[in-house]
């Protein structure tokens, strides 16, 4: 009768100490939400000719709304029925200085397989793009 009163107490101790699990919630760090926010291009540089299968790189200027803010990626735009690129923005936090930081800058890559003449369209308002034309020889 002890052996099975004592097995029968090491048992629920045991099912006691598997079954309760300790969250972790608290002890890891916070990941700051990743926000992202389309923004507008004013300046954009770069060579405006090349040969064909050559890399160009465009250096393309635009504004952030605060200190957080930095390069996402390059995505599709549309005013009307002109089509181009647009900037989205990515903050990674909330609280930053508001203050509207110095122009950032990223660099646009284009390489073409015919020769012809291409325009690359970059957002600039919600109206307007700024245009860049790149003559392939």
């Amino acid at each position: 009768m002890k052996k099975f009163k004592l097995q029968s107490i090491l048992f629920v101790l045991f099912a006691a100490t598997a079954l309760t699990s300790c969250s972790n919630e608290d002890d890891a760090p916070s990941v700051p939400e990743l926000i992202t926010k389309n923004a507008f291009v004013t300046e954009v540089k770069g060579p405006t000719t090349g040969k064909v299968d050559e890399t160009i790189t465009v250096d393309v200027v635009f504004i952030v709304d605060n200190s957080c803010g930095d390069f996402n990626k390059f995505i599709d735009a549309t005013i009307g029925t002109e089509k181009g690129l647009q900037v989205q923005a990515k903050y990674l936090s909330d609280i930053c200085d508001k203050k509207v930081p110095d122009p950032k800058t990223t660099t646009y890559k284009f390489k073409s397989t015919v020769k012809g003449s291409y325009d690359l369209k970059f957002r600039k308002s919600e109206t307007e793009f700024i245009k860049h034309t790149i003559v392939i020889n």
